[in-house]
């Protein structure tokens, strides 16, 4: 493999002192795709969902890519390719134009969707999830296009204005089109740096799997004194059944549940424990107590490589000022797992069935209903295309990045190595008080910058011999 230590370092540097020349009018480029307010949930903003695809579409186009518009039963999804590098291996770049909805309103410092710099921040909704991180890799290759006049590599584009409602056209378009998709690596910048400074390569994300119960009881509220003690409160037993579902050394109690989980490994174990992490400072700035969670293993583990229960919502009963009392005809609430590999979210499904059928008490009724889900992913960071994706961000940087898991879910990353059977490199540029999906949403414009500096390197990096 040709690495920038062996190249003859002209081109790549032709293409970074281009970057640095174009600074300006990269941040412009991207203020006018962020004063797009393409909130992909709200009916009402497909018109600016479409004038974002628009953008993006035409912004790759003059790089010298060849792009299409795709339509699809929802928003369009933007595909692009330059397939001038024969030999060399190719490299599809995922993305979304779509953003969060910006409420509540009250709580901006500065218009949602008018970016503002502040403290050497871009504040604007979008602006780390994902405009600013996904068009770091457009302006890497205007950047080579425009220095050089080609790409090391082969690149394909696949920019979609759906992830923040779940992405269902997306899996449909890539299921349909694995010839037009393949690739020998995909790329995507939607995740985080570790810390200020300290860059990360993420390898692993967890997996996700939702559901909603419902315990009825009578046909309507009933009053308390007279009927409490001869009826099982729906409430009470919605309680009960999700408390029975974790015990108090934080395992889940679903028989079976943990069959399937992948263990950490010594090294992960080690890299982890290095990793420059203050509890008390973690849990200060989110404003609890004491930090808990499964016991055996560290804070760190815990968010990154172990499943977890938690309720996301309770709902029936009396719920506005005063009292009133009730025994609840209905109640409910929403759940979710986040899973390990090699976790299957369809698995868990029937065992959370027989497990809730145990703790039910008589007297009521209950319903499953099954919202979403997705399996965790974890990437061998000894890959040579992981390993070139380090080297990138160290160029760029000018620290090497460390490993690290990542909480949270990325749909696509499984449905890519499910269909294109490819391993996704995941090179965010972020910071973890960016404010994804809150107010105030904000994006480093040095980190933008040195997005856009990585981006460029890695198509170097990845340049086969």
């Amino acid at each position: 493999m040709q690495t920038t230590a062996t190249m003859t370092g002209h081109p790549l540097e032709m293409v970074l002192d281009h970057i640095d020349a174009h600074r300006d009018t990269y941040r412009d480029e991207l203020f006018e795709l962020l004063r797009i307010p393409s909130v992909s949930a709200q009916p009402n903003h497909a018109p600016d969902i479409r004038r974002a695809a628009e953008f993006v579409r035409a912004n790759l186009e003059a790089t010298g890519v060849a792009v299409q518009l795709v339509e699809t039963a929802g928003h369009p999804l933007v595909y692009g390719e330059w397939l001038g590098a024969p030999g060399q291996p190719t490299l599809l770049i995922y993305g979304h134009y779509d953003v969060q909805p910006p409420d509540p309103l009250d709580q901006w410092l500065s218009p949602p969707f008018e970016p503002t710099l502040r403290d050497g921040n871009i504040y604007c909704r979008g602006a780390t999830d994902d405009k600013g991180q996904m068009f770091t890799h457009l302006k890497a290759v205007d950047a080579w296009m425009k220095s050089v006049g080609k790409l090391p590599i082969n690149v394909k584009f696949l920019i979609e204005g759906e992830e923040e409602v779940g992405g269902a056209n997306l899996e449909r378009y890539v299921a349909e089109n694995t010839a037009k998709l393949a690739c020998d690596y995909a790329v995507i910048s939607d995740t985080s740096q570790y810390a200020p400074g300290l860059p990360a390569l993420t390898y692993g994300l967890r997996g996700l799997a939702y559901f909603e119960l419902r315990v009825r009881g009578p046909r309507q509220d009933l009053h308390s004194g007279i009927y409490g003690g001869a009826i099982t409160n729906p409430a009470n037993a919605l309680v009960q059944m999700l408390a029975g579902l974790r015990d108090d050394q934080g395992r889940i109690t679903i028989p079976g549940f943990y069959d399937d989980v992948r263990p950490l490994e010594d090294w992960e174990r080690a890299e982890y424990a290095q990793l420059p992490f203050d509890e008390n400072a973690f849990r200060d700035a989110i404003g609890v107590p004491s930090l808990a969670g499964e016991a055996g293993y560290t804070t760190t583990e815990r968010r990154w490589a172990r499943p977890t229960f938690d309720i996301n919502g309770l709902f029936g009963g009396y719920q506005l000022p005063g009292p009133k009392t009730i025994i609840p005809a209905e109640a409910g609430a929403k759940f979710s797992f986040r899973l390990v590999p090699d976790q299957d979210p369809e698995a868990i499904t029937p065992r959370l069935r027989a497990r809730l059928a145990e703790l039910a008490p008589p007297g009521v009724v209950w319903e499953l209903l099954v919202h979403s889900g997705g399996k965790a992913c974890r990437v061998d960071p000894r890959t040579p295309g992981f390993q070139a994706a380090s080297r990138a961000i160290e160029r760029a940087f000018g620290i090497k990045p460390v490993l690290i898991r990542e909480g949270g879910s990325i749909p696509v990353v499984g449905l890519i190595k499910d269909h294109l059977k490819v391993d996704t490199l995941l090179m965010g540029w972020g910071q973890n008080d960016d404010n994804l999906h809150s107010p105030n949403e904000k994006f480093a414009l040095a980190d933008f910058e040195r997005g856009i500096r990585a981006s460029a390197c890695l198509l170097a990096e990845l340049a086969t011999s």
